[in-house]
This record gives structure tokens, sequence and C-alpha cells, in this order.
């Protein structure tokens, strides 16, 4: 592929100019307890402050801790090393990791790879060995998941239209309800990788989950609400120090693949099957670029930006923008407003100004900016995301409405010191992923979903991003008392549905009282002993309006219009897991 010989060649060609330490071992993204420690640890000034947390996994060479797996070089016994040879090479046990769920009434969550959204039990194991020689490194930490997929309500339209709008959304996402008939059982390649690494720069093959942005519980380009997937990638293994501060990266082209499964299960009579159209057979290119930026004159402020296009192999062209498209020209927003068809000249063919440079080359993309400021003489930070989904035509249309197709993750965090050792920690987080008011004059596709890539933003039947999904919102506090690792605490969200579906689902009655919102509590906790980790976590969810539906009153007059009878739902969730360090 043209994408191979070009990253390599970048690759060598930087490597030439910076060999040092040739270490690339990796903290894979959502690892239970450690990730969130270390970014803790930073807010106390224990970690170098000019690592942006924006760009995941992180290195060893960036964290600079002899053990990645052991922040406070305290475990009481390690025999994780099977095998050294002073720094030429090693090879090393990596951490086992056990957790188990169980959810009763409908699927909740995400940040959990390669689990799924799944009711019942579910298990999730991997374990796995690196190994190092010279600037060859092998990382294999291949992941298993069992769920038991049980069956439940999902989706329950009551009309044809309402059946038909549901799959006007539906058929541009790959996104199920339910995972196929029956338990589901995968073995994926998980957190592994082969690199090259020449200390600041790393190149190679992973199928390691991605992070992008400042986020804690969403970001809305790269998160790991999906399992890793296939890709190549160039990236810094340290911020790069420059006369004007501090400079990080990352460069993929990936492979995506579909589900497999349909929307919701097939055959029921009452769900209107007609209206489902199967995707196209085909894998999707997925290609992606992060920078970060720390100025040199603000220490513990990061800015960014990133952007990622997604097209199906079938419809890829040959040329160097093709497999780099943010290397092109400048992508430009669509003209033509909702419901209205495609502008095209005296030929019958497209006119790009109109449609729009990325409909036009039959793709998917995706941009942000965020920004993240650490403050440890404060103890806190402040971060904030902002993405588009669909560029602005040129400067005067994203002056004038910046929040065209927009979405956001808007964050605080703080540690208060207690007695002792003792901490108190309070994070607030709000992301927005619905349409805005643009969308009633122009066209506004809602977030990873697409009418010409259909399988969306997604792998394996997950989102790439924020796991709240389409239209989605998120209001999120956790209060916790910390003391090292170890945190007890609780948190509050409030969680709204797919809001773009449901104000076009009620857009001629205009019945607001439909909406889908979730209030949850959860308990949970984090405690280390030894060379263990354990994590649990109880979740209490009431659902209101469960899947956009209420009962109405017969023969209901004005003064009953808030008479109606609740179609809520109850639901719950535990989850334990454990880490064991060698």
């Amino acid at each position: 592929m043209k994408i191979f010989t070009w990253i390599t060649s970048l690759s060598l060609l930087v490597s030439c100019v910076a060999i040092s330490n040739l270490r690339a071992q990796t903290l894979p993204v959502g690892t239970p307890v450690l990730e969130d420690y270390y970014r803790r640890l930073q807010l106390l000034g224990k970690v170098d402050s000019t690592i942006s947390f924006n760009i995941r996994p992180l290195t060893l060479q960036a964290l600079q801790r002899r053990n990645i797996f052991d922040p406070d070089s305290n475990l009481t016994k390690d025999n994780s090393i099977v095998w050294k040879k002073e720094e030429e090479g090693l090879v090393q046990l990596l951490p086992v990791i056990s957790e188990h769920q169980y959810t009763s009434a409908y699927p909740y969550g995400w940040n959990d790879g390669a689990m799924i959204p799944n009711v019942g039990y579910q298990t999730f194991f991997s374990a796995g060995v690196y190994a190092r020689y010279k600037f060859i490194s092998l990382q294999l930490r291949p992941e298993f998941v069992y769920a038991q997929n049980k069956a439940y309500a999902g989706y329950g339209g009551t009309t044809e239209a309402a059946w038909k709008l549901w799959y006007s959304f539906r058929n541009n996402i790959d996104m199920p309800e339910r995972f196929g008939d029956g338990g589901y059982t995968k073995l994926l390649a998980g957190q592994s990788s082969v690199r090259i690494t020449f200390d600041p720069v790393s190149f190679g093959l992973s199928t390691e989950n991605i992070w992008w942005g400042p986020g804690l519980r969403n970001s809305l380009l790269m998160s790991n609400t999906a399992p890793g997937f296939p890709h190549l990638t160039l990236n810094s293994t340290k911020p790069v120090k420059t006369k004007i501060g501090y400079f990080e990266g990352q460069l993929i082209a990936g492979k995506l693949k579909a589900s497999g499964f349909t929307p919701t299960p097939l055959g029921n009579p009452d769900h209107y099957d007609q209206y489902y159209e199967p995707k196209p057979d085909d894998w999707r290119y997925l290609s992606g670029a992060i920078f970060s930026y720390q100025p040199k004159w603000v220490p513990g402020l990061s800015l960014g930006l990133s952007q990622s296009f997604v097209v199906y192999h079938e419809d890829m062209g040959s040329g160097l923008n093709d497999y780099l498209p943010f290397l092109g020209p400048k992508s430009r927003s669509r003209v033509s407003r909702p419901g209205e068809p495609l502008p095209v000249d005296e030929n019958g063919e497209p006119i790009e100004n109109a449609i729009g440079r990325e409909e036009l080359r039959k793709r998917d993309r995706y941009a942000s900016f965020f920004v993240r400021w650490v403050m440890p003489k404060g103890k806190a930070e402040f971060y904030a995301e902002y993405g588009r989904n669909d560029p602005p035509f040129n400067s005067r249309d994203k002056m004038l409405e910046p929040e065209h197709s927009r979405a956001y993750v808007l964050g605080f965090r703080k540690l208060v010191p207690l007695k002792a050792e003792d901490l108190l920690q309070v994070n607030i987080e709000l992301t927005q992923l619905d349409r805005s008011r643009t969308s009633a004059i122009r066209s506004s596709p809602s977030w990873y979903q697409h009418s010409i890539v259909r399988d969306g933003y997604t792998y394996l039947g997950q989102i790439l991003g924020a796991g709240i999904g389409p239209g989605g919102s998120l209001q999120s506090l956790n209060v916790s008392w910390l003391r090292g690792m170890k945190q007890l605490g609780i948190q509050l969200e409030r969680q709204e549905h797919d809001a773009d579906f449901f104000y076009e689902a009620v857009a001629d009655k205009k019945d607001y009282r439909k909406n889908w919102v979730d209030l949850s509590a959860s308990l949970l906790g984090q405690w280390d002993y030894k060379n263990f980790l354990f994590n649990a976590r109880m979740h209490f969810t009431h659902a209101f309006n469960y899947q956009y539906e209420i009962i109405e009153r017969p023969n209901p007059t004005n003064a009953d219009f808030w008479k109606f009878g609740h179609v809520d739902k109850f639901n719950f969730q535990m989850q334990i897991g454990a880490m064991y360090r060698f």
C-alpha cells in the first residue's frame, strides 16, 4: 500500500535524527485504576506536566517509570521481568485482568473496549507478554469476552411511520440493539502491537485502543467504547521539546469492519422489516491525525487539533489525498438544505461547491479542537473539546454559525486536600452531541451516522467516539474520597438518548413529553492490595419514557396533557474486576 510506504519513509527519516531511548511499552487505554491514577498524580505535581493526556495510550518514556504498572514503585514483589539484557532487551509478563458485569434490564455503558452492550452476565479476560530487543518491540495482549446477550425490550414503535423513521436513522450506522441471538463470544487481538521505536518517534502495526482529546467520560473522535481496530501508527512517544514549547502527535491508517448484525432482530411483523436496507459488504478505511501543542509561556496548557476520515474501500482512490486526506484540499460543507436534491451541472454531475468535497469523495469526516489546562498548584484541571462533522464552507461561514453540526465536551476536576494523604475529588463533565438549531435550515447529519458511509463511525457495531451515541447528551458529577490508588465515591448522571431521533419523531404532533432520559447513581470503589488492583461499581438507573414511549389516556383533554401513564424502567448494573501485577 502507498500509505505504508509513505509512513515508513517518514518514520525512518525522523529516526535518523532521534536515536536515544528505545523503549515503546504502553499503558492500554482504559486500564483499570492505573490510567486515571497517573492523571491525578499529574494534578499533584508528581507526573511531568508537559504530558497532555490528549493522546493515549500513554508510554513508558512519557511517564518515566521503571515499571509502567507500578506508578509508586511499591510492589511488594515484582516478578514481571522474565528475561533482561542490560539496555538491549527484555521480556515482561503483562498484568492479568478479569472483569465481570451483570446488567438487569437494558444495555448500559461505554468505554469498556471489547465488551458489548448487553443484558445479563458478561465477562472479560486479558493477559499477555511484552518483549523488546533494541529498537523493535512486540506486545501480545489478546482479549476474550463472553456475553449472555439476553433478549430485552428494544425499540417498540407503534406505527409504520415510527418504524420508517427509526430505520432511516439505523440504516446509516452499524449500531445493533442486540449482537445476535444467544450468547456472544469473541477473541480479539486486543491491546497488541509490533513497533519500531527511535525515541521520541514510534512506528508500528497495532490493534490497541486509542483515545484522542482531554475528556474523561467521553471523547468526540477516539475512545475505547469499541474494541481496538487494526491500524498503522506513527506517533510521538513523549512530548518533544522545542524552542517554543512541547509537541505531541499521531498519524493513523486503519481498517474498520462491521458487526454483521441487523439494527434489530428481523422477522417480527410489527417491526416493518421492509424499511431495513442492508449495508454494503465492504470494509472501511479510516485515516486520522492529531496534534497537541503546549506553549512554553503557559505551563500546563495544551491545545490541539484532530481529524478523521472514513470511506468504503471500494470508493477509495489511489492518490496520496485518498490515503491521507488531511494533507489534501480543505474540506467544505454542502450548501443544499434538508430534503433538497443535490444540485447537478448540465451533464448531471454533482456540483462540488454545492454538495461538499467529502460527499463528492464519498467520505465521512470529523474534526475537533481541544484544550486542557493542568494547574498543579491548585490541584485542578479544566478541559474542553469542540468538534464538527460538517466542515464550514468558508471562513465567513465558520464565524457566522460555529454551532452548525457541533458537538462538545466540557469538564473540570479539582482535588481538595483532607487529612494526611487523603483527598476529595470533584469532577464535572458535560457532553452534547445533538443537532443545533441550524439543522432546521441546513443539512446537519447526526454524529457518527452517514448516508454514504452507511456503517457510520463504528467498529464491530460500537462507536469509535463518544459512547453516549448519536444525538445524545450527558451531564456527570463524580465526588470521591482518594488515598493513593484507593477510591470510594458516588457518580450522578443525567443522560438523554438520541435527541435527533426524538425531535424528528415528534415534529408533527410536537409532543415534547416523550424524550427518553436516564437519571442514574453509581457507587464506585477502587482498592490496591500488594500486587492486586480491585475495582467495583454498582449502577442504578431510572429511565424516563423508555424507548420514547408513554401511555396516553383515552380521549385526553388539554387538562390531561401531563396525566399520562409512565413507560419507565429501572436498570441495575454490577461490575467487579481485578488486576494482578506479576
